[in-house]
């Protein structure tokens, strides 16, 4: 118990030191040689309000400009430049990135470069790490976390609030679209009343039969209509969209 004690004194003095050494680098730079401050010490520093030369002048300086962790924090704080972050990307840890992805403060340009570095990485991330990802993810990254094809992963990628119906529609109409997503998409609490996706399922030549048919009774007759003139998907898919959009007093087909 005694270090988580003495942790916020820590955090406390060196901030106050680095406050007062101001913007001047070279004062700056003497005062970390000098303290040598821990890793995570120096990290619940950088999520303070600091000096912008010390951002600057630890993503420069070694050993810090080389600690992924570090990097990580100055990448997040608010006063760091949006060039800056662009410039440290490549070297943050995934969970990082996740978080300038969906840092609306920064420019467009660094949130963008973050998702494609992110999706870039998927297929190095253990399972319990896309899991993760899959809660907090921005649109597009949970396009491709959808696309894997892995149960859990889609679960939770399903109940992230980031996830548009126009994504997820989106990804159901690709014709890479996983069976497992569109087995999770019908069993989810979330998505089963929606109606873009549930015609999106309905239209989707891999979807399973019983989960195609099941949707056929809530959608309106112009989309039965559209079901039972698509190419390509199941026969008893279009025929039963033709038998309900005519009604139920409609012969059988």
């Amino acid at each position: 118990m005694r270090p988580r004690e003495e942790r916020p004194s820590a955090v406390d003095a060196l901030h106050a030191e680095l406050r007062s050494a101001g913007e001047r680098s070279a004062l700056l730079r003497e005062l970390l040689g000098r303290c040598q401050p821990d890793e995570s010490v120096l990290v619940a520093v950088l999520r303070r309000a600091v000096p912008l030369k010390l951002l600057e002048g630890l993503a420069a300086w070694p050993p810090w400009s080389e600690t992924p962790r570090v990097l990580g924090a100055i990448a997040l704080n608010p006063r760091t430049p949006s060039q800056l972050v662009l410039r440290l990307l490549s070297s943050l840890y995934w969970r990082d990135l996740a978080e300038v992805a969906r840092a609306t403060r920064l420019v467009a340009a660094v949130r963008v470069r973050a998702e494609s570095l992110l999706a870039e990485r998927l297929p190095e991330l253990r399972l319990g790490d896309r899991i993760t990802l899959a809660r907090l993810a921005t649109p597009a990254v949970l396009r491709p976390l959808l696309l894997g094809g892995e149960a859990r992963v889609t679960r939770a990628a399903l109940f992230n609030p980031r996830l548009r119906e126009s994504d997820l529609v989106e990804t159901l109409q690709k014709d890479s679209a996983p069976v497992a997503l569109m087995r999770e998409v019908a069993d989810s609490r979330r998505w089963h009343d929606c109606y873009g996706v549930r015609l999106a399922l309905a239209l989707q030549a891999r979807t399973p039969l019983g989960v195609a048919l099941a949707q056929l009774t809530s959608l309106l007759p112009r989309d039965l209509v559209r079901i039972s003139e698509t190419p390509g998907l199941v026969p008893l898919v279009q025929l039963s969209a033709l038998r309900v959009a005519r009604g139920p007093g409609a012969p059988r087909p």
